[in-house]
């Protein structure tokens, strides 16, 4: 499927899979063989995946026997995060249902809309909003901590999973382009998604995460916490950011509140009261607020605006409150200012409570623009943050963010595609196009220097080929080969054929892919395939089955015609019994097992004949002369077998109570026996082996079984 490696920046158009082969620093991968040097001989070849096989030879020893090692070098394509080859197919496999889900009401929609190629309404990013929230589950880290029943109150930062790019990544284009929703609460939205991955940033640079958990494990050994600074620097870049709860957590750690203490600093205490309310009681624009979140939620625009104000006036009245001269310690009347400043949109404020340019991005949307609607001057607010708080742009998120800002599309995808695993793009792609016109022509319109694909289908297209490379994921990859219209049905053609068809179970899978999306031609040929595998194989039965399957005819006369050199040598002997359980399993039906229906006839008349006793049981000779008449008169009969027949049937020509067979039907035998001495003027005539005198004894029962048949009538 890739497409041929050139020296060139440009993608080659003859390839299925486009790409490109910018120059790039060579990657190096370190190869522990084990073999005792020198190498007499090295071989390199793919293998599934992105594998590569390393064989190393020695020299050849004194018995002349070469020793050598096969190495299989893994080179690193897939996401890092995601360690282990169960845990990519457990969010393979998980996803499947979800994609194939949103497909199926894809095409409903178009039908019942009757638009094309576009079947997006108004109501689409619900379908697309409940997919993603499959997906996010999956992304879901399985081994989440169980929470404790008693919580420990100088914990300040609980964790409950460990959060992966992959995710923040996937929520973040969820935020911007699929959910509806959360436009009117952008800000409350962001500092959401903050509070999961922040984390994540720490890798590079100091965050207000990393500081909180510096900060928890020095707190145990703080006896008087308002007297050290980082104290007082951990909840400013916790208000900052909106983590209320860990605010107000924080403050209820004050010594003012100790019981010895109360009375001796009762002003003191009043303040950090009051603000700890004014947060509490922060309005919050925002649907819903999850157990334990504090502030007051607002819906509508106008509620929120008239609380917004005067929560804010609330701020400024105790901002300028007399009570803080009386405060006479030094760092919690600073402190509880700088945290004021902070609610009251203070940028100098917001600037030095974070460290991250999101996170001072997030902080001006919540506490200055908190009815920011969209993208709209998100990207220049974005740049004056980045400006303030210069960092690292080679960071995945932080890319994949100022891409979003921007609104490009095609460098989110790009993004994607960079950074992330081929399933990220793959999926993503319904979050980006959800709602969007714009987005989904850029993605849907088919492009001449992709092969006439459209970017969409080459994405799932990548995806399919991954999954098409590992053994135990190759059956989901009809589910995105069949969405892609251009190529994607011809290449699951290509993918199906080539699957291994010695195992029963693995053909039977093939062939209900093949019939879930049509492919007559390509089963049946799966199907002819397999049976001449298992009759080469020495499993007769298994070969005839799968070629009756698959109504080969042409094959199936070639087992006959093999079937009867064996029958014609040694048709009269009894070892033809290892061969009834293939002849039973040809059936009599001649339009699909050719001229084999003669086995079946003969199988037939050879039980009935060994149910003949002398002078004891006429039924069985009767059916044994039909069976017999039924063998002469049959097309399907070679030449060949006619005497052999008729020698076999001796004890029924020469019954000694009464003629089995009457004058036209003997007349019938002689003729046949006539044209028997013409066959056998052909070159091509093979003699059956048989007594010398197995004619002139046939010949003598025919005539006076003849003349016993005329005196009767």
């Amino acid at each position: 499927m890739p497409g041929v490696v050139s020296n060139s920046d440009v993608p080659s158009s003859n390839a299925v899979v486009p790409f490109s082969t910018g120059a790039q620093e060579p990657v190096i991968y370190p190869i522990r063989h084990g073999v005792a040097g020198p190498i007499h001989r090295l071989a390199i070849s793919w293998g599934a995946g992105n594998n590569l096989r390393v064989s190393f030879f020695g020299k050849p020893d004194s018995d002349d026997e070469i020793g050598g090692k096969v190495v299989e070098v893994k080179l690193s394509a897939d996401d890092p995060e995601i360690e282990s080859d169960a845990e990519r197919r457990r969010i393979a496999y998980g996803s499947v249902s979800p994609f194939a889900h949103l497909q199926s009401r894809r095409n409903s929609v178009s039908l019942l809309s009757k638009i094309s190629p576009s079947p997006y309404n108004i109501d689409w990013w619900e379908y697309v909003m409940e997919y993603s929230k499959d997906i996010k589950s999956l992304l879901s880290s399985p081994n989440t901590l169980p929470e404790s029943l008693f919580e420990d109150p100088r914990t300040i930062i609980k964790k409950t999973e460990d959060p992966t790019f992959l995710k923040a990544a996937w929520e973040l284009i969820e935020i911007f382009y699929a959910d509806k929703e959360s436009q009117s609460w952008l800000p409350e939205r962001m500092v959401d998604w903050l509070a999961d991955f922040d984390s994540l940033f720490s890798v590079e640079q100091v965050t207000v995460h990393s500081k909180l958990v510096d900060f928890q494990e020095k707190l145990i050994n703080l006896q008087s916490v308002e007297d050290d600074p980082r104290y007082w620097q951990s909840i400013s870049s916790a208000l900052a950011l909106g983590w209320l709860d860990t605010v107000v957590k924080m403050l209820r750690l004050h010594g003012s509140y100790n019981l010895d203490q109360l009375n001796d600093r009762e002003t003191e205490n009043g303040l950090v009261e009051a603000v700890a309310v004014l947060i509490s009681k922060m309005p919050r624009r925002r649907p819903e607020l999850a157990s334990g979140m504090l502030g007051e939620k607002y819906m509508s625009k106008p509620d929120f605006m008239k609380s917004w104000e005067k929560w804010r006036a609330q701020l400024t009245k105790l901002n300028s409150s007399a009570y803080w001269i009386h405060c006479s310690h030094h760092q919690t009347r600073e402190g509880l200012k700088s945290m004021l400043q902070i609610m009251l949109g203070d940028v100098n404020s917001l600037s030095i409570a974070t460290h991250h340019w999101i996170e001072l991005f997030i902080s001006q949307l919540l506490y200055i623009r908190p009815l920011s609607v969209g993208l709209e001057s998100m990207y220049s607010l974005a740049q004056k943050c980045i400006q303030l708080k210069p960092s690292s742009t080679s960071h995945k998120l932080v890319v994949l963010m100022m891409g979003i800002l921007e609104e490009n599309t095609e460098v989110v995808l790009a993004e994607c595609s960079r950074s992330f695993s081929p399933w990220m793009v793959a999926h993503a792609i319904e979050l980006l196009t959800a709602g969007s016109d714009e987005a989904d022509f850029l993605l849907n319109e088919d492009r001449s220097n992709l092969g006439g694909i459209s970017i969409k289908e080459l994405y799932r297209l990548i995806y399919a080929q991954v999954l098409s490379s590992h053994p135990l994921t190759w059956q989901i990859a009809p589910i995105y080969l069949a969405s892609c219209m251009k190529q994607g049905m011809a290449l699951l053609e290509i993918l199906l054929s080539s699957q291994p068809v010695h195992n029963n179970n693995l053909l039977l899978k093939i062939l209900e892919i093949c019939r879930l999306y049509e492919l007559d031609s390509v089963s049946t040929n799966m199907m002819k395939v397999a049976g001449v595998h298992h009759w080469k194989q020495g499993r007769k039965g298994l070969g005839v089955y799968w070629l009756q399957q698959a109504r080969d005819e042409v094959r199936l006369n070639r087992i006959a015609q093999t079937l009867f050199d064996f029958v014609g040598k040694s048709i009269s002997e009894e070892n033809f019994k290892e061969w009834e359980g293939l002849i039973e399993l040809l059936g009599a039906d001649s339009r699909s097992a050719g001229s084999l229906d003669f086995l079946y006839k003969y199988r037939d008349f050879k039980r009935s004949l060994q149910r003949v006793t002398d002078g004891k049981n006429f039924d069985a000779c009767q059916q044994a002369v039909d069976s017999l008449i039924s063998l002469m008169k049959s097309p399907s009969t070679p030449h060949r077998f006619w005497l052999p027949l008729l020698y076999d049937s001796l004890k029924l020509l020469n019954w000694r109570d009464r003629p089995l067979l009457n004058a036209s039907q003997t007349y019938l035998l002689l003729n046949k026996l006539q044209e028997l001495s013409t066959a056998r003027l052909r070159p091509n005539f093979v003699e059956p082996i048989l007594p010398p005198d197995a004619l002139s004894s046939v010949r003598l029962a025919l005539g006076t079984n003849l003349g016993r048949a005329i005196l009767e009538e």
